[in-house]
């Protein structure tokens, strides 16, 4: 089989080389391509990340430092007196006193319930597919349907909690009366509509863990509560992270559950149960009619998620990290012991 060569005029010439210009641009094109095709690629999300939450966020810093009511519009620059004001009002510091507490409550059972659910589903169940569905069904629920129904169930006078406690001889429990009581209710609302997609999220990381380090596991003698901690939490650290971080972000701007709560949805009539979003929503408009001093709030409630979800992830990466240690010095002792052994 022949090889065709491409004709080359000489060098003395001055006619042009057609097929090495050719050559080499296509090579240009080429490295263009490897580089920039991979930022092409992921920029509509970028392009919609900046268009529907970095814009957004500038425009709420460029309202917060500003007089800005909701009928006359923008006032004059007042830099950060807004902040000042929002800080002065104890209204705001009782609010953020109780989206702590709610979400103390809701966060922390929400996340160990929903690892346990996970861990029951990833075993060899009948029907299983109808289990792992029911568990999203709370999810896929509206938030109005959802605290309509807990709102019957916890009424102070004719709800079927107090019922219920009632025919056990106990007293029933001002659900709308006592602050902390208030917490503990929404809470359960919160923790009955996201505890299955969470338990989902959990169930998918533990069905990526290798299954030969359970059987390695069996040989060894470890039940299954062993096997839960000593290889399942190891594998699923990074999922255990992120599911803890999204409940932060969640905890911290909850508004459905709390707005629809009672008839008026402004925290109770001592404002036992309002959180920061809804004290948001009665600055912009409720009485003050203040977008400016909303907006301060705000920033404010984005700045204590930052925090706290930087908290979060330093605490659960600090976990992590020693039990990774403490497995390697494990490791260490036995290598240590076996050699000593076999000398």
């Amino acid at each position: 089989m022949a090889v065709l060569t491409p004709e080359r005029s000489a060098p003395g010439s001055g006619a042009p080389q057609r097929e090495s210009r050719r050559l080499g641009f296509s090579q240009r094109l080429g490295r263009w391509d490897v580089k920039l095709s991979p930022y092409l690629y992921i920029s509509p999300f970028f392009i919609l990340f900046a268009v529907t939450g970095l814009f957004p966020l500038g425009y709420t810093a460029f309202v917060s430092v500003h007089e800005w009511s909701l009928l006359g519009g923008q006032g004059d620059f007042v830099g950060l007196q807004n902040f000042a004001d929002v800080l002065a009002q104890p209204t705001f510091w009782k609010a953020l006193v109780n989206t702590l507490s709610i979400f103390v409550f809701s966060s922390v059972p929400q996340v160990i319930i929903a690892i346990t659910i996970a861990a029951l589903l990833d075993q060899n169940l009948r029907a299983a597919t109808f289990w792992r569905m029911g568990v999203l069904i709370p999810y896929v629920v509206a938030p109005v349907a959802v605290s309509m129904i807990f709102g019957r169930l916890f009424a102070d006078q004719y709800g079927l909690i107090n019922a219920m406690l009632n025919a056990i001889g106990l007293d029933s429990i001002a659900w709308h009366g006592d602050r902390i009581a208030s917490h503990i209710a929404i809470a359960t609302m919160v923790n009955y509509r996201w505890m299955g997609y969470n338990a989902l999220i959990f169930l998918a990381a533990m069905q990526a863990v290798p299954r030969d380090l359970y059987e390695a596991a069996v040989i060894d003698g470890a039940g299954r509560v062993r096997q839960f901690f000593s290889i399942t939490v190891p594998q699923i650290r990074a999922t255990i992270i992120f599911v803890v971080i999204t409940s932060t972000i969640g905890g911290l701007q909850i508004f459905d559950e709390v707005r629809l709560y009672d008839a008026y949805g402004l925290g109770g009539p001592d404002q036992n149960w309002m959180t920061t979003v809804v004290y948001l929503y009665d600055l912009a408009w409720g009485d003050q009619h203040s977008l400016g001093r909303a907006s301060a709030v705000a920033w404010m409630l984005f700045l204590l998620v930052v925090v706290i979800g930087l908290m979060n992830f330093l605490i659960t990466q600090r976990i992590s990290s020693s039990g990774t240690t403490v497995k390697k010095s494990r490791r260490k002792r036995t290598a240590t012991r076996t050699s000593r052994g076999n000398a």
